[in-house]
C-alpha cells in the first residue's frame, strides 16, 4: 500500500474516531424515569415509576422512559441503541426491555424494542402508539400526558390488549427510496471499504477493525431496513468475516485470493493496522464506564426493533 493510500485511509479512520468520541454521551440510568429534559412534573414521574415498578414486578418487563434536550446532531436511531446497548434493559434471558426515548428540541421521539417483545410490540403498533397516543399530547404541549398515553399503551401492547387501527403507510415505507440508496451509498463506500481493509488485513490489527465495525453493521443496517433485513445483513457481516478469513488461511483457493487482492489493497503484515489497534483501543475503552445504581438493566438485548416519530 503506498504513502497516499495510507494516509488516506489513517484520515477515514481518524474521522470515524473522531465522530464516536464526539459523538453525545449515554445519560446515567437512575431509575424508570430518567427526565434529564426537565419537561416532567414530579407527580407524572411518581405515578409513571408505580406503574412501570408494577409492571416490571409482576412481568420482569423493563419500560423505562429516557428524555434528553437534543441529539446534539446524532441520528435518533443510532443514539437510541447506544442507549440501550449500555444499559441493557430488560433480562437476559427474555431480552424484554423497552426504552420510550424524547428528544424535546428535535421534536423527536422513538420507541425501542428489547427482541422478546417484539412478537407483541411489533414496528407497526409501536408507529401507531406514537402517532395517536404521544404525538397529540405534545403537539398540544403535554408532555405528562402524552408520555403516560404512551406509557400504558406500551403496557397494554405487551399484553396483547392494545386495540387501533393500524394505517396501511408503516415505518418501512416513510424513507424515500432515494434517500435510503443513498444513505445506502455513503455506508458501503464508507463501511465497506474498512471491511474490505479488515478482511484483507493480518494480525491483531484486523480483528480490531471487525471489533470496531461491528456496532455499525449492528445499527446501520436495521435503522435503514427494518429490524429483519438489517439483523440479516448483520448476520452475513457477523458470520461472514471470521469465515472468509479462515478460508483465506486453510483453502488453496482462498491463500490465491487473498495473495493476488492483498499486496495491491492493503499490503502484506498489516501493521498500519495492528498500529490502529494499539493507538485507538485506550480511547475506546475509556469511552464506556459502569456505575453502580439501585436501578439497572438486566443484560437485555435489542436488535432495532421498535418505532420513530415526530411532532
Amino acid at each position: 500500500m503506498n504513502t497516499r493510500t495510507r494516509a488516506f485511509t489513517a484520515l477515514l479512520l481518524a474521522l470515524s474516531l473522531a465522530l464516536v468520541a464526539y459523538s453525545k454521551e449515554v445519560h446515567y440510568l437512575s431509575s424508570r424515569v430518567n427526565d434529564y429534559a426537565g419537561i416532567l412534573s414530579p407527580e407524572c414521574i411518581q405515578r409513571l415509576e408505580q406503574t412501570l415498578k408494577s409492571h416490571e414486578d409482576s412481568t420482569s418487563n423493563q419500560v423505562v422512559v429516557l428524555t434528553v434536550e437534543s441529539l446534539e446532531g446524532e441520528v435518533l436511531e443510532e443514539y437510541s441503541i447506544k442507549v440501550v446497548d449500555q444499559w441493557k434493559l430488560g433480562t437476559k434471558k427474555n431480552d424484554n426491555g423497552v426504552l420510550l426515548l424524547i428528544a424535546k428540541d428535535d421534536r423527536k421521539v422513538r420507541i425501542e424494542v428489547g427482541n422478546g417483545l417484539e412478537g407483541s410490540l411489533t414496528d407497526l403498533i409501536s408507529g401507531a402508539i406514537i402517532r395517536h397516543e404521544i404525538v397529540p399530547a405534545f403537539k398540544d404541549g403535554d408532555y405528562d400526558g402524552g408520555v403516560e398515553h404512551g406509557v400504558d399503551a406500551i403496557l397494554k401492547a405487551i399484553k396483547n390488549e392494545y386495540q387501533v387501527e393500524l394505517e396501511a403507510t408503516d415505518d418501512e415505507q416513510e424513507i424515500p427510496w432515494e434517500i435510503m440508496l443513498i444513505v445506502s451509498g455513503i455506508f458501503l463506500v464508507v463501511v465497506g471499504t474498512f471491511t474490505t481493509i479488515a478482511l484483507l488485513s493480518q494480525g491483531a490489527g484486523s480483528w480490531f477493525l471487525y471489533a470496531f465495525l461491528t456496532p455499525f453493521w449492528l445499527a446501520f443496517p436495521p435503522a435503514i431496513y427494518g429490524a429483519r433485513a438489517g439483523l440479516s445483513i448483520y448476520g452475513v457481516f457477523a458470520l461472514g468475516f471470521p469465515l472468509a478469513k479462515y478460508l483465506f488461511a486453510h483453502t488453496v483457493k482462498g491463500k490465491r485470493f487473498y495473495q493476488k487482492y492483498s499486496k495491491n489493497f492493503v499490503g502484506r503484515g498489516g501493521r498500519s493496522g495492528s498500529s490502529w489497534g494499539s493507538s485507538s483501543g485506550s480511547s475506546w475503552s475509556s469511552s464506556s464506564s459502569s456505575s453502580s445504581s439501585s436501578f439497572s438493566g438486566g443484560g437485555g438485548s435489542f436488535s432495532g426493533g421498535g418505532s420513530s416519530g415526530s411532532w
